[in-house]
């Protein structure tokens, strides 16, 4: 009894460096993707913590997780977009834009920066959910194309499709939007 007693303390000391340590590692990440979805810093904040929720609850599987990573980033990912269907885009865009423009930029250059970046995110919007989810995903630098493919559970060459049409439809939306 004592030694099962000791054992199960050791494991749940165990899981909680584990915990710890993926907090450490991979809570910067999963803000920036949850943040690029919900464009709130405190749903984003709120997200994140919901996920390492969901590692302790299911901490009995974790040696099962083949790559940690992508096993985070897709929870992130699920629980963000299970969040954002109950926010409207109009109460996200002002705010996020207005946190994307650089805290250097001379007042009235930040205004502008903000408006454009305002109206690039309306753009996002209208893609197609398919095309929008591929196009946030690479804006995160650290998601490759393999990474991205298990994230959105489809394969690396309809991801790469999916972010050239994203990315060719939002440039010609925006280009013909200035003439």
């Amino acid at each position: 009894m004592a030694s099962s007693l000791a054992l199960s303390s050791m494991e749940i000391a165990q899981s909680e460096v584990d915990l710890a340590a993926l907090v450490e590692t991979y809570s910067a990440l999963l803000f920036r993707i949850v943040h690029s979805v919900l464009r709130s810093r405190t749903e984003a904040e709120d997200v994140v913590q919901d996920v390492f929720v969901r590692v302790v609850e299911r901490r009995r599987l974790l040696g099962e997780v083949r790559d940690m990573r992508v096993w985070l980033i897709r929870i992130a990912w699920n629980l963000a977009l299970d969040r954002r269907r109950r926010i409207r885009p109009d109460q996200m865009d002002a705010s996020f834009a207005e946190s994307l423009v650089a805290r250097s930029t001379a007042a009235d250059q930040a205004l502008e920066e903000a408006r454009r970046m305002t109206c690039v995110l309306r753009e996002v919007e209208r893609l197609p959910k398919a095309e929008r989810h591929v196009l946030l995903l690479s804006a995160i630098e650290e998601l490759g194309t393999a990474e991205m493919a298990q994230v959105l559970g489809r394969s690396e060459s309809a991801v790469r499709a999916l972010l050239f049409r994203a990315r060719t439809r939002l440039r010609e939306r925006l280009e013909g939007g200035r003439g």
